[in-house]
């Protein structure tokens, strides 16, 4: 067996979701948000240069020598898969290593809030769900299209770096592509994936303003597209895309986003009360007002239309974080600094001290 199994196995048997190795630092996991050491021993620049080599391809470590970054896929036969990062910091070579779920679990298994149905039976737009890094982004989305492979005949093609659920046939024809592997670029696999007559693109992340302009062109020729950014709201995921071009284009831009926008959902993890962790969600569907909101830049109003709408299925982050805290599922103070109105929560952050 190889060091990293060696590791991973035992974070596995820990509960631990990522696992954190560097030079000068003992190996680390990450178990219900928290970073605990899995060994005493401080790891030294060769050990970590052979962890990370022992199991990529030359061509990848070339790649990872030359950018000094580097994301792929790993798996361990029959007991899981992990979404590897490679890079440099002040002392060296460094890696993490974050657990794919091996079966891809519904939306009823994780519990998620409706609406995401209704989301996923939608025939063309932009659909974006957000969160910081660890909030379950891919696990949800993956729900999502696990849904429409269970209830529809629709051609998804996914574009990733690196692929992570991979979905087996049901009643959809899905086609995964990894950036690097499968193509040079997200915005060329995104080019060549709306030539193939896709009903649906998945686009792992949105990480620059070709990427961002490509999916909304997509969203407006009538293609259903679900995409990923690294934002807590629905209004700072709008202001990220129209803040990524230059002053000359965020016009169209705007107007874009109006026409094609049908969903963000927005997503964060808490630390639940006896262990664990809990998602909870922001949820901003189509409505009339929206395309004026988006044109007019008015994006202090996206929480008024949410508040307003509950019963269509749209539900704002600092309610869903009051609605869990009412079920003494978390603590004020893990309320409080997930909140984005804090003042809201002030008071019974101060009754809970």
């Amino acid at each position: 067996m190889n060091k990293i199994d060696e590791y991973l196995r035992e974070m596995l048997e820990k509960g631990g979701s990522d696992l954190h190795i560097s030079v000068n630092a003992p190996p680390r996991v990450r178990i219900s948000g928290s970073l605990e050491m899995l060994r005493q021993d401080c790891l030294e620049a060769e050990q970590v240069s052979e962890i990370l080599q022992e199991f990529t391809n030359p061509p990848n470590w070339e790649r990872f020598l030359k950018n000094r970054d580097l994301d792929q896929a790993y798996e361990i036969s029959g007991i899981a898969r992990f979404r590897t990062n490679f890079f440099y910091n002040h002392w060296g070579m460094a890696g993490v290593f974050r657990q794919i779920p091996s079966t891809i679990q519904s939306l009823d298994d994780l519990n998620l809030p409706p609406a995401l149905k209704k989301i996923a039976r939608l025939n063309e737009g932009l659909v974006l769900v957000t969160g910081p890094t660890g909030s379950g982004k891919s696990t949800s989305l993956a729900a999502i299209l696990d849904f429409i492979n269970s209830y529809q005949n629709k051609k998804i093609i996914t574009i990733e770096d690196p692929i992570e659920f991979v979905h087996p046939p049901k009643n959809s024809l899905i086609l995964h592509r990894e950036v690097f592997e499968h193509s040079h670029s997200f915005a060329n696999a995104l080019k060549s994936a709306f030539r193939s007559d896709p009903d649906i693109i998945l686009i792992g992340e949105m990480r620059d303003r070709e990427t961002m302009k490509l999916a909304l062109t997509c969203a407006a020729m009538g293609i259903l597209v679900f995409a990923t950014l690294h934002t807590n709201n629905a209004p700072k995921t709008i202001d990220r895309i129209v803040d990524a071009f230059d002053a000359e284009e965020q016009n169209q831009i705007r107007i874009m986003l109006a026409d094609s926008l049908q969903a963000v959902v927005s997503q964060l993890l808490c630390k639940k009360k006896g262990g664990g962790r809990i998602a909870v969600h922001e949820i901003l569907l189509a409505h009339e007002a929206l395309p004026q909101t988006i044109r007019s830049g008015s994006l202090s109003n996206i929480i008024n239309i949410i508040n307003g709408n509950r019963e269509a299925g749209m539900i704002s982050m600092d309610t869903n974080l009051r609605e869990i805290l009412d079920q003494d599922l978390i603590s004020a103070e893990e309320a409080y600094m997930k909140a984005s109105e804090k003042s809201l929560f002030a008071s019974l952050l101060n009754k809970s001290a």
